[in-house]
């Protein structure tokens, strides 16, 4: 029978094409270059809706928590109802999503449809990421899946190296809000690309059923640990509210993992971490992700302690994009030829490097734009060296019929890294900064030139890229224990 007469029914001998390819990377972009630009146009949206700084905070990680949360659940889903299926839902709520963000007018309402239209991109996102991944992996095989790897992670990692420059530009030149429409229209074109393909899925299982209490707890875990590190500093770590969500946070983590523990049916598989490879790609993919955080802090840093306006923040950000799209090819020819582990370290240690370089806000402001040019440059190669040895090692792993729920696991940890490295550094940055008054004892150890009204500002900014740079180092860690040397075995 041809596959591609009656794709519901079959995906024999189907094999992967550009125009496939090119309609997933579109869907991929939705996500990490558009629903990202809020890392830089944050205070932009800020001043126009009217809202205060922890509600923006909070939009701008919505998306990789409400990603992160859903991701493993959906990758799974993608596996029992079809990668395909999935894929085109990812495809209906970023339209959905994009559309409640650029509409949201000032005030209440406007927070709601923003709080809302964040929640749905990321839900869109847990749709797209690992259903996608999971067709790279069944479709394409041998060096043509790790060009098509590198071709997805151009989309993922190329489109977040883009994402703070376009967004400047397009702040500056149309509004922030068109970015969202915008975005409509590329979804439209993914969904327009991809159709046509043969449906993929799993073997169904006899006795399946959906783990509801899993996702519920998991949900819930998830969603304290997010209010208490965003929120803890404005409203008392001492509070009533911030003692009850953390202990939330702890009783739905043990029921989590006493409910996953030997459940057939469970979302998170754990036994898919009995394989160190798919481990230590997976754990390090959430320490390299939650160092994004750094370029929400040196961002915001150069426009409320440098007066930059998001345009010209932005532009500081070429070289990361440049450099990510240009070299993420020359990872995968190291992986191919060194295997996974020693471009894996090499681009966390480029990468530490950077976070490094952004970390003296001591220096005039002319001066830390050359080390956040260099330093955004050097962020891009090690991601672009990091990405698809990384992204191959875990797919490579995975057994076919567990492929979207691996890929979903793998995923999350992208999402929920940048989502906790974005709140984290928010939180660190807002409670010693604009909120606090800084880092005072920083002032007796390192002479801070300029200005002196920022001081809290830029100390602050110091502290939270302390702690991207711990996040990278953990990475190293982690790769160093868990990556086998050497090539694999074919």
């Amino acid at each position: 029978m041809n596959a591609t007469a009656n794709p519901a029914k079959t995906s024999a001998g189907f094999q992967g094409n550009d125009r496939l390819l090119f309609g997933m990377i579109l869907g991929v972009v939705t996500f990490w270059l558009f629903a990202q630009t809020t890392l830089n146009i944050a205070p932009d949206m800020q001043r126009d809706l009217g809202i205060s700084a922890g509600t923006m905070n909070n939009a701008v990680a919505m998306a990789a928590l409400f990603s992160g949360i859903f991701v493993v659940v959906m990758g799974g889903l993608a596996d029992r109802l079809g990668r395909m299926r999935i894929l085109r839902l990812g495809f209906v709520l970023g339209i959905v999503g994009s559309l409640l963000v650029g509409l949201a007018p000032a005030g209440g309402a406007g927070t709601a449809m923003l709080l809302v239209g964040r929640a749905i991109q990321g839900l869109s996102a847990a749709c797209i990421m690992p259903s996608s991944l999971a067709l790279v992996k069944a479709y394409w095989d041998g060096p043509a899946r790790q060009r098509a790897v590198s071709l997805w992670s151009i989309g993922s990692w190329g489109g977040s190296g883009l994402a703070a420059l376009f967004g400047g530009y397009m702040a500056q030149s149309l509004g922030w809000r068109w970015i969202f429409f915008i975005s409509v229209a590329v979804s439209l074109l993914g969904l327009w690309l991809v159709r046509g393909t043969p449906e993929s899925k799993a073997a169904a299982v006899e006795g399946y059923r959906f783990d509801l209490p899993g996702v519920i707890t998991f949900m819930a875990a998830m969603l304290a640990l997010q209010v208490v590190v965003t929120q803890g500093s404005t409203l008392g770590w001492g509070s009533p509210t911030i003692i009850g969500l953390a202990i939330t946070f702890v009783v739905a983590a043990i029921a989590f993992f006493r409910i996953e523990a030997g459940n057939a049916h469970a979302f998170i598989d754990f036994r898919l971490f009995r394989n160190p490879m798919y481990t230590g790609a997976t754990i390090s993919n959430f320490l390299v992700n939650a160092s994004v955080g750094m370029q929400l802090v040196s961002l915001q840093l150069v426009q409320m302690g440098g007066g930059l306006s998001a345009q010209q923040a932005g532009l500081l950000t070429l070289g990361y994009a440049i450099a990510i799209i240009a070299f993420i090819r020359v990872g995968e020819k190291l992986l191919q030829r060194f295997g996974p582990r020693k471009p894996m370290v090499w681009g966390c240690l480029i990468t530490a490097l950077a976070i490094a370089l952004l970390m003296p806000t001591q220096v005039m402001l002319a001066t830390y734009r050359v080390l956040a040019v260099v330093a955004y440059t050097l962020f891009g190669v090690g991601l672009a060296f990091y990405a698809t040895p990384s992204t191959d090692a875990a797919l490579s792993s995975l057994p076919m019929d567990q492929s979207g729920s691996g890929a979903g696991i793998y995923k999350m940890a992208s999402s929920l890294g940048a989502a906790l490295g974005v709140a984290i550094s928010g939180a660190i940055f807002t409670a010693l900064g604009p909120s606090g008054s800084g880092v005072q004892w920083l002032e007796g150890v390192i002479t801070f030139q300029g200005r002196s009204d920022n001081m809290a500002i830029r100390e602050a900014a110091m502290v939270a890229l302390g702690f991207n740079l711990l996040m990278v180092v953990g990475a190293i860690v982690s790769i160093l224990l868990t990556i086998p040397a050497g090539k694999r075995e074919k």
